[in-house]
């Protein structure tokens, strides 16, 4: 039982058990006993909802336990189970709280938590990024090969030690180049955000071994791999980072960069998803 005004995350609440609840809900209400593949949709990743195979039910993530209505354009608060023409079941996540919302990492990871709970052992995690690279262009897919955390936080609570070695399983990305061998890949940064990046920023993160910039996914891999998922990362580059680009970022940029790389990008994740 909860407070008035709490929310189903908040402690001493065990963030598992909620998850385990929200599997329930999601079980009951799309009819889908488990699911085999989860897949997060970013900025940019939409349409592979609809490629990915035939839908058996979509879901407003608020009547789900623990999840929250999307604080941003781009993200469309749904949970969609997806049966792939091979007949297994995919949990599309359409609903990211990110961490710059200020809601705690519980709930920016609630989600991937969910979804191992669905019986997921595998978690494709997409977000739209800015890239550091000069020769990337924006509209241009790219793997994660690794990350760096720059958020100061962690989903672990605890004496949890979890190894991070190959977290972005080279497994899983070998089957991405299967499908597109021109794919390159990158380490991707998470800033706390929600300001963009200041070009000395970008610069620390190029020295350290960054390669892309963006405000989501590595808490939600870390939270992942706890589970004991698999994890596959995708970002698709909007734009160069500040610094790069001689030109002032702009959130409409991200999403007109999604908009126009849509349908190609869904086209290869759903390839990739169907052969997981």
């Amino acid at each position: 039982m909860t407070l008035e005004g709490a929310h189903p995350l908040d402690p001493p609440a065990d963030p598992f058990e909620v998850a385990q609840a929200a599997a329930a809900d999601i079980a009951r209400l799309t009819g889908v006993e488990r699911h085999d593949v989860a897949v997060t949709l970013g900025s940019g990743w939409g349409k592979a909802a609809e490629l990915i195979g035939e839908t058996v039910a979509t879901i407003p993530a608020t009547e789900v336990t623990g999840f929250s209505r999307p604080a941003l354009e781009g993200h469309v608060g749904t949970l969609r189970s997806v049966r792939t023409p091979a007949g297994r079941h995919v949990l599309v996540i359409g609903a990211r709280t990110h961490y710059y919302e200020g809601h705690g990492v519980r709930r920016v990871v609630h989600s991937v938590r969910t979804a191992a709970a669905t019986g997921a052992k595998v978690m494709v995690l997409t977000n739209g990024a800015g890239g550091i690279k000069e020769t990337w262009s924006a509209g241009q897919p790219v793997l994660i090969s690794d990350h760096i955390n720059l958020t100061a936080d962690s989903p672990l609570e605890g004496a949890t030690f979890i190894d991070l070695t190959d977290l972005y399983a080279t497994r899983l990305r070998d089957i991405a180049l299967s499908v597109d061998p021109t794919l390159d890949s990158g380490v991707y940064c998470q800033f706390r955000g929600p300001h963009y990046e200041t070009p000395a920023e970008v610069q620390m993160a190029k020295a350290i071994g960054g390669d892309i910039v963006g405000m989501s996914t590595a808490l939600e891999a870390i939270a992942a791999r706890q589970a004991g998922m698999e994890i596959l990362g995708f970002s698709l580059i909007t734009n160069l980072a500040a610094g790069i680009s001689p030109d002032p970022l702009s959130h409409e940029e991200v999403i007109e960069a999604g908009r126009m790389a849509e349908g190609r990008i869904s086209a290869l994740l759903a390839e990739v998803v169907g052969k997981l």
